[in-house]
């Protein structure tokens, strides 16, 4: 059965994506069953999507209920899940304004869009490139892929936009040194996710806040990865005791359903008037009130909490393995992102473990990264660092 749907996938749709051979056909929770009936304990989460796994029966019901009134009428008029989850995320964060769309790069292209904006209404129209970090990953668009600080997501689409520089992360004297009468905006993610799991110095990112302002630029924070609890906290910028002038949201809004935001002040979001920006699917009915559905649990089930403990714990026991193993180079990461790097390639491993039934990611070709639903427990984790001190022991010498 499952060669059969694998052959007629093959036949029909793109090749852009390397899949391994496996259909999945249910999930609950922290497990994924394909179409043989074989389990499988997700350490991927549709990357950092599934917040609170698979099946939620919150969520599920939610969406029944809404299926049942309202799925889609255009942003031409308002509708109530959509005000409520506005009103929702502007009640706890920096932010005064949202702006809806359907993904991550679509949210990071209205940030592009407003930093340009903000200045050209001001008078400075001379003020459009954006500041980003080497190592980056903002999206697949032409914009955000210009955005984008690794060159092989470049490959093959050049010539890519105008209107980027890039500096080393985590260096802030660098970041200085690069801005210009030109500059208008800094991009950063608080954690590289798809970088490697890079985490910033504890002063990074008030010493870019502070650059930012002295220079009259627009701090803007890329959390489509690490917002949503995945760090331990709602937003990742909570950790550094500041605030960005703009930052986007997707991921795990809406735990599986597509939906991106990018959040601003007000001073910076009145750039954008009628007419200037729009998503015809952003911000749905349907979406909205599953985003409304999991922040909810989130917040009333003390899931990020729990995330941040369990965190904690999985981050002890892979320093634990890499004190055991050669082959561990380092313990990278912050609450429920997660990265192992090693010393020889990443990809054995991932097939392994999944020969085992645990999902697993590799990314930067010698790097794990771990960002399971914020729901996993102790056992789960336990079951999975088993497997790879068995894995690790056939590649390295214990010590």
């Amino acid at each position: 059965m499952k060669q059969e749907f694998i052959e007629r996938a093959d036949r029909v749709m793109a090749a852009t994506y390397k899949r391994f051979p496996i259909v999945f056909a249910k999930g609950r929770g922290c497990t994924l069953w394909d179409t043989d009936g074989r389990a499988y304990t997700d350490f991927v989460a549709g990357i950092a999507v599934c917040n609170l796994g698979h099946a939620h029966p919150r969520i599920a019901a939610a969406l029944r209920g809404q299926a049942d009134t309202l799925l889609h009428v255009s942003n031409l008029y308002y509708t109530i899940p959509q005000i409520e989850l506005a009103e929702w995320l502007v009640k706890r964060s920096f932010a005064d304004r949202v702006f809806f769309c359907n993904s991550g790069a679509e949210a990071n292209e209205a940030a592009i869009k407003i930093a340009r904006r903000y200045f050209k209404e001001r008078g400075e129209s001379e003020r459009f490139r954006i500041i980003a970090m080497e190592n980056s990953f903002h999206g697949r668009t032409m914009a955000t892929l210009s955005a984008t600080g690794q060159d092989k997501i470049k490959k093959g689409f050049d010539p890519v936009l105008e209107g980027f520089d890039f500096v080393p992360f985590n260096d802030a004297e660098a970041l200085r040194a690069k801005i210009g009468p030109h500059t208008c905006a800094v991009l950063v993610e608080p954690v590289q996710g798809e970088g490697g799991v890079c985490c910033p110095d504890p002063e990074y990112l008030a010493a870019v806040r502070q650059i930012c302002d002295e220079a009259g630029l627009l701090l803007m924070l890329d959390e489509i990865q690490t917002g949503i609890g995945r760090t331990g906290k709602l937003f990742a910028y909570e950790h550094f005791g500041i605030k960005p002038d703009v930052m986007t949201l997707a991921k795990a809004l809406a735990n599986g359903l597509p939906i991106g935001a990018m959040l601003a002040k007000e001073e910076v979001a009145s750039a954008f008037g009628p007419g200037s920006h729009a998503s015809t699917f952003g911000g749905t009915p349907i979406v909205t009130t599953a985003a409304l559905a999991a922040l909810n649990v989130l917040v009333e089930e003390n899931i990020i909490e729990r995330g941040r403990t369990v965190g904690a714990y999985f981050k002890e026991k892979l320093a634990w393995l890499q004190n055991r193993h050669e082959v561990v180079a380092e313990v990278r990461g912050l609450g429920l992102l997660l990265g192992l790097k090693l010393k020889s390639d990443g990809a054995p491993v991932v097939t392994r473990c999944m020969q085992r039934g645990f999902l697993v990611n590799c990314i930067q070709d010698n790097i794990l990264r771990f960002v399971p639903p914020l729901i996993i427990t102790k056992e789960e984790v336990d079951a999975l660092l088993g497997c790879l001190d068995e894995i690790f022991g056939d590649l390295s010498p214990t010590a």
